[in-house]
Formats: structure tokens, C-alpha cells, sequence
């Protein structure tokens, strides 16, 4: 009977998974968070969606269609929001002047808050300096009426990022942080024209310009803030802009956008200019800061054949290079990408301030409406007393400090990491990298470059038929081998083995004329390399001593490991004697030899159940099982492989101490998450009672609640005037 086929199956397979970054303006507080990851959230398909308030971007994920992504766009459109796609190239310059264009309306409002507020400070202080008696009615309620003039234009008008802000909101059904501020300056305003009217003894219209006059300023120091965190990621992006010049098929030149250049386009890139996108060198030979990119100070030498990164600046001579993709998919594009994500991460206090911020709209207009209440019924105080109370208690409270707590930790670690050459691509992965408290470290390429070499001078000879063979192999000591010939001997040029077949874990043989050549393992030790055997037609006639180079800083790096408490091991696949020798070269630090992959995990595995967070440090490729059991891994790896590198943390550097530097800014960046934490929840649960008992004025609150979200993110400004720690 023929077996039943599981179409459904199939169905799930096919369907193919889509990611899209949107741009997204009007974001405002928590609560705008929350309810667009709700409401797209709900959508049939879509896996993932995440907000970062810190640059306005949105991260979804969603099966079928690419096509949905419009759709998306065209729901935050009805919520009130203006989203379109982030593009690397083009979308940052958009936002840049948005940015800038915000920037200078709130300047230019704050600037007429401040002049408004001044001249009614004046007015202000024979107000309340004197009583209606000793200045008369008439006089008093001139003053009034001019304070009147002043102030409503300026609420109106300075008012305004408020007011748009709150009325899109209630216009879509829902509300923002930027509803109680708007609900805070009309009662105000409405309550001092009242008593303007009714020739009361005292209005407010200072009250409210000097309240209108504080938001403005937190809301301008905090979009400044914002700006100040999301520099490292705009410097990427920067480099990714701008004109390239293009050599045409009769040589000509001609200048082009970075963003229109495609893939085999030919390229000219003079001293002192910026490579446009990845691209392979087809002439000359220079030398490249790759600063920004790997975190290395060191000019990396390039000739033809080389690759080279979009981004780099050419320091030398001119070079002619071929464009080896457009810069959308360059790795600058794709550094960009992984902060993006690591940004975006929903680590335990982002999720903790996320189920907060849901609740505060509701929760803020009762406690207000709680508040007011209260003084009428309780307190037996006049309406007028009980509403600016209920305005106090609607300003005070602050959801903005807990929703930034943790972003603004995140967008400044990961660009501090990142300028070292370090990529996080987990978005938890700060966090996890706080809790390892066990390293475990391979050798080969973790510990070493894993780029061997030849230790000796050899018989011409014998080493010409052995690079020969060692040609056709990409095992690292047959690169040893044939490179090094090539490099001693270039006008020697390699012969053509025959029968060329690789026995794996074994070595490479073939016939050359009527030899039978094998090069492979060789039975003899050596305490700080390896020998390759070279056999002719079955008899052992030379062999080749290679060694790996230690990685710089490893000595360093494993006694900072020990001295905080880490208690490193090496677990390798090599032989005892290889492995000892590393593990003695760098400080006697515990090893074990001859493990096989699945070993390595186990053992992981097996200490981390002991309550122990193992950091797993391997080369991404070979160490699959080892990274995935860990609690966290990191990969020694060029740019080039990191997307097709499994580990969570990606080190650019030839150097072991971003080991270090993840691990210390993986703590020290919780640290400050947590801190910010408390300094958000602890000034909700001192000042929102003070507020309720009418000990804070609409003004202090003003001050206040700004000031809360300012102290949040200077405190996470910590994070980058940190050094590295070696």
C-alpha cells in the first residue's frame, strides 16, 4: 500500500519566512510600544515584531507573502504613525533630516515657552506679591488678562508636539504618554481663563507656561539623548553613503551613487577614499584602515585577489577593484543588521518594562481621577485645589524612564562592542554574557590563528613535489606547506599531481610520473607543532615540522579569566602534547585532548548542570554542537563568515581580549540596566504619592518627570566612557 502523503507538511515547508526593518515616526513613550507590537502582533503569520524606542525602527518577522510588508505599513498608518521601509543606503539620511527637523521645531518651541514664561514671571511677582486690596481689582485683572494674551498663543503653539501627538493618538482609538501631558495643559489653561473671567484672586497661566516650558526641554534633551546613543550605528551608515567612481569599459570614469552600484562593477578608489561596498581587488596594492570594521588599529596590507570591506578608507596607492555585491548586502550593511537586532532583544527587564508600560495610560488617569476625588470628598478642598493636584499627579508619573532602562543600555554596549571589532547578534546576549560564571575555549583557531606555518627551511626537492600535492588540499598544514614553497621559490612553478584522492582524518595521495606521493599524519610528536609525513612510493622520505601561531593577548586574556573567577579550560581535538604545550605557553590553565565534538558538548553540558553558565569560545563552524550547548558562545571570525557563523557573539580581532571586553561589558551593561530600573520604578513610588498629597506643584512635577528620564539615560552614558580592560 502506497504511504499517505502529509501535503499540510509540505504546505508549512513552503511557506517561506520574510524580515523587514520599518522606519516609524510618532513614537512617543511605552504605551506606543506596546500597542503597535500588539496590534501587528495579532496579525495571521507574523512571528516576531519588536520596537526599539530608542531608534524608532521596528524588527518584524511573518510567513507567506513578502508583499505584507505594505499592509504593515498601511496599519501603523491608520494607528497614526508614518512608517515606511529602512533602507541602509538611503533611509538613514531621511531619518537624519526628520531628526533634525524635530530637533530644531522643539528649539524654536522651547524658545518661545521660555520668552512667554519670562514676561509672565513678571507679571507674575506683583501678583503674587501683593493682594487684590493693595493693588486694586481693576489692576489685578489687567494683569490677568495680559498674562491671558500671552499665555494661551504660546500653549497653542509651543503646545503643539504635544497636541498632534495626543489627538493622532485619540483619533486612532488609543492612547500615549502625550495624552495626560495635553489633558495636564488644557486644564490648567481652562482653569486660569475660568478665574480670569469670574475675577478670581489668583489664575495659573504662569503655571502653565512654565509647566509647557519643562516638558519642552526634557522632550528636547531627550530626543538629543536619543540622537547622542544611536551615533556609533550612524557612523556605519554614514560610510555607506555617498559616490563611487565607476570605470567604464573604455576606461572612462564616472561618478556614481554607492547605492546604484551592482554587482561586477569595476571601481576606483584613490588615496584617501573610502571603499564603496565589498569588493575583490583586480589591480594595485595598498594598505586599508579597517578600523571600523574590526576594531584593528593596524593598517591591513591588500593586493590583487584580496578582498576588502565597503567602508574602509585606502590609505596608500590607488586600486581598481570589482564589486563583488551592492551595498545593501555588504558587511557593513550586515553589522548594521546584527546591532539592529541585538538592540531589539527582549531580555528579562525589557519584558518586565514592556507588561509596565501596557498598563500605565489606564493606570495614570485612575490614580488622577482617584487623586481628585480624594481632595473633594476626603479632603473637603476647593475643585479648583483638587484639579491642579489631579494635573500634578497626571504629569509626575513617568513611564518614559522605564521604557528607556534597558534600550538605551543596549544601543550603547553593543556600538562600545562593536567599535572593538566585537558583533553581538543575540538580542538577550548581553545578559546571558553577565551570567557566565565558566569559559571553555578550543585551540585550534580559537586559541591560536589557525593559520599554521612551516617552522624550517627544506630539501627543494622533496618540499616542490610535496607543496605540489599539498595544493589539491584545503587542510590548513597542506596550505603550510604549498604557500610557503610559493613564497620561497615563486619562480618554481607547481606540478600537476595525478590521482589526487583526500582520505579523510588521514592525508592527501597521488602519483606524480611513476611515484606513488602521500603526504598525511606523522607518527612523531613534537612538544610545539606538528609534523606532516612525506612518503615516496611507500617509504617515509621527509618531514615537515608546522606550528600555529598563538593568538596575541592570549597569555593576558587567560589570567584575566582566572583572577575574576572563570576558571577557563581548553577542550581540543588535538593531540595531548599540541594541547599542553598551548595550554602551558598561556599559564597552566586546565586542558584535555583528543575530544571529539560531541565530547566537547557533553562536558559543557554537564557543568552547566552543576548551576553553572558556561561561555563557549569556538570557531563557529567545527564547534557547532559545543556553541549550541552552551549558554552562550563566542566566535573568533573574519566579516566575511559571520552570517554563516552560529555563535551569539562574533570577535573580529587576531586577539583573544574581546573575550574580556564582552564579558566585562555583558556585566557591566546589566548592571546598569538594573540601576536604571531601580532609579525608574523608585522615582514612580516616591514621587506619584507626593504628587497625590499635594506637596508638589504642576511645575516641579514638570521638572521632575523630565529629569527622570534625563538621569536614566545619563546614567547609561556610563557605558561609553568605559576602557577595554586589557
Amino acid at each position: 500500500m502506497k504511504p499517505q502523503h502529509d501535503i499540510s507538511f509540505d504546505l508549512e515547508v513552503a511557506r517561506s519566512v520574510h524580515h523587514s526593518t520599518l522606519s516609524v515616526e510618532g513614537i512617543r513613550c511605552a504605551s506606543c510600544i506596546a500597542r503597535i507590537e500588539q496590534t501587528l502582533g495579532a496579525e495571521e503569520d507574523v512571528q516576531h515584531v519588536r520596537v526599539n524606542m530608542t531608534t524608532s525602527r521596528l524588527s518584524i518577522t511573518w510567513y507567506g507573502d513578502e508583499g505584507r510588508v505594505h499592509d504593515f505599513i498601511q496599519i501603523l498608518t491608520r494607528m497614526g504613525y508614518h512608517a515606511s521601509r529602512f533602507y541602509a543606503t538611503t533611509s538613514t539620511s531621511h531619518e537624519e533630516d526628520n531628526a533634525s527637523d524635530e530637533a530644531s521645531f522643539l528649539l524654536r518651541c522651547v524658545a518661545v515657552a521660555g520668552f512667554a514664561m519670562g514676561n509672565i514671571m513678571l507679571i507674575s511677582l506683583a501678583l503674587w506679591t501683593t493682594t487684590s486690596q493693595e493693588m486694586g481689582a481693576s489692576t489685578r485683572e489687567l494683569l490677568h488678562w495680559i498674562s491671558a494674551l500671552i499665555s494661551i498663543p504660546t500653549v497653542l503653539y509651543a503646545g503643539r508636539p504635544f497636541f498632534a501627538s495626543a489627538l493622532g493618538a485619540l483619533r486612532h482609538k488609543h492612547t500615549n504618554m502625550d495624552v495626560p501631558i495635553s489633558l495636564a495643559l488644557i486644564l490648567v489653561t481652562f482653569m486660569s481663563v475660568r478665574e480670569t473671567l469670574q475675577q478670581g484672586e489668583h489664575a495659573y497661566f504662569d503655571s502653565a507656561v512654565m509647566l509647557l516650558f519643562f516638558l519642552l526641554i526634557g522632550r528636547w534633551l531627550d530626543a538629543r539623548a536619543h540622537g547622542k546613543a544611536r551615533e556609533a550605528a550612524q557612523q556605519l551608515l554614514e560610510r555607506m553613503r555617498g559616490e563611487a567612481t565607476l570605470v567604464l569599459e573604455d576606461g572612462s570614469l564616472q561618478q556614481m551613487a554607492i547605492a546604484d552600484l551592482q554587482e561586477g562593477d569595476v571601481v576606483r578608489v584613490t588615496m584617501g577614499e573610502k571603499i564603496p561596498t565589498d569588493a575583490t581587488i583586480l589591480a594595485g596594492a595598498s594598505e586599508v584602515d579597517q578600523s571600523m570594521i574590526t576594531g584593528e588599529s593596524e593598517p591591513r596590507m591588500v593586493e590583487v585577489g584580496d578582498d576588502v570591506y565597503g567602508g574602509t578608507i585606502n590609505l596608500a596607492s590607488p586600486i581598481t577593484c570589482r564589486v563583488m555585491h551592492e551595498s545593501e548586502r555588504s558587511v557593513l550593511a550586515e553589522i548594521v543588521a546584527l546591532m539592529e537586532h541585538a538592540e531589539q532583544g527582549r531580555a528579562r527587564y525589557v519584558r518586565l518594562a514592556d507588561r509596565m508600560a501596557r498598563l500605565y495610560t489606564p493606570v495614570v488617569h485612575v490614580i488622577a481621577l482617584i487623586t481628585f476625588a480624594g481632595w473633594m470628598v476626603l479632603g473637603n478642598a476647593p475643585w479648583e485645589q483638587a484639579l491642579m493636584i489631579a494635573v500634578t499627579t497626571l504629569i509626575i508619573t513617568c513611564p518614559c524612564a522605564i521604557a528607556l532602562a534597558v534600550p538605551v543600555a543596549q544601543v550603547l554596549a553593543t556600538s562600545w562592542l562593536m567599535k572593538r571589532g566585537i558583533l553581538v547578534k543575540g538580542g538577550d546576549a548581553l545578559e546571558r554574557l553577565s551570567e557566565v560564571d565558566r569559559v571553555v575555549l578550543d585551540k585550534t583557531g580559537t586559541m591560536t590563528l589557525g593559520n599554521p606555518s612551516l617552522l624550517e627551511l627544506y630539501d627543494v626537492d622533496y618540499w616542490h613535489r610535496a607543496a605540489s600535492l599539498a595544493a589539491y588540499s584545503k587542510h590548513p598544514y597542506s596550505r603550510a606547506i604549498s604557500t610557503s614553497f610559493q613564497l620561497y621559490y615563486p619562480d618554481d612553478p607547481l606540478v600537476e599531481i595525478e590521482e589526487v584522492e583526500e582520505l579523510v582524518g588521514l592525508g592527501i595521495s597521488g602519483r606524480y610520473g611513476d611515484d606513488h606521493v602521500f603526504l598525511g599524519k606523522s607518527d612523531h610528536p613534537h612538544p610545539s607543532g606538528r609534523y606532516v609525513a612525506f612518503w615516496v612510493n611507500d617509504v617515509l622520505v621527509h618531514e615537515f615540522l608546522c606550528a600555529d601561531t598563538l593568538r596575541p593577548d592570549a597569555h593576558e586574556t587567560m589570567q584575566w579569566l582566572s583572577a575574576h573567577g572563570y576558571d577557563p579550560i581548553i577542550l581540543s581535538g588535538d593531540a595531548h602534547h599540541a594541547v599542553e604545550a598551548v595550554a602551558h605557553e598561556v599559564g597552566m590553565i586546565p586542558w584535555r585532548a583528543d575530544m571529539l565534538p560531541a565530547q566537547k558538548a557533553h562536558y559543557i553540558m554537564d557543568v552547566q548542570m552543576q548551576d553553572h553558565k558556561v561561555l563557549m569560545v569556538g570557531d563557529g563552524l567545527n564547534d557547532a554542537p559545543s556553541l549550541a550547548a552552551a549558554h552562550i558562545s563566542i566566535s573568533p571570525a573574519s566579516a566575511m563568515d559571520m552570517t554563516q557563523n552560529s555563535a551569539d557573539v562574533i570577535m573580529q580581532r587576531r586577539s583573544l581580549s574581546g573575550i574580556v571586553d564582552a564579558l566585562f561589558m555583558g556585566r557591566y551593561s546589566t548592571a546598569i540596566a538594573r540601576q536604571n530600573f531601580a532609579l525608574a520604578i523608585g522615582y514612580n513610588v516616591f514621587a506619584v504619592p507626593l504628587a497625590m498629597a499635594g506637596y508638589v506643584t504642576p511645575m516641579i512635577a514638570a521638572i521632575a518627570m523630565s529629569s527622570s528620564s534625563l538621569i536614566v539615560i545619563a546614567n547609561s552614558f556610563r557605558i561609553a566612557r568605559q576602557r577595554s580592560q586589557l
